[in-house]
């Protein structure tokens, strides 16, 4: 799982969440938009479990977006 960020035309920035699998390197799921709160984060990772299923392991980087009471309880 990783955020990125960019900006269109207009210079209207926004974010762009990924979720990838490392072993064969397929992009299960792909979130846009201006803002992705917590509340956004989870429920669309909820649906993707849903879908895909859950994983044995979960992998991410160190950002700040992931050490909200959301992500940590």
């Amino acid at each position: 799982m990783n955020f990125m960020g960019d900006s269109n035309r207009n210079q209207q920035r926004f974010r762009i969440f990924n979720v990838l699998d490392d072993f064969n390197r397929e992009a299960l799921g792909i979130n846009i938009a201006v803002s992705l709160p917590a509340g956004r984060i989870t429920h669309y990772l909820n649906k993707l479990a849903e879908y895909q299923g859950y994983p044995p392991e979960i992998q991410m980087n160190n950002e700040p977006e992931f050490t909200g009471n959301t992500f940590t309880n």
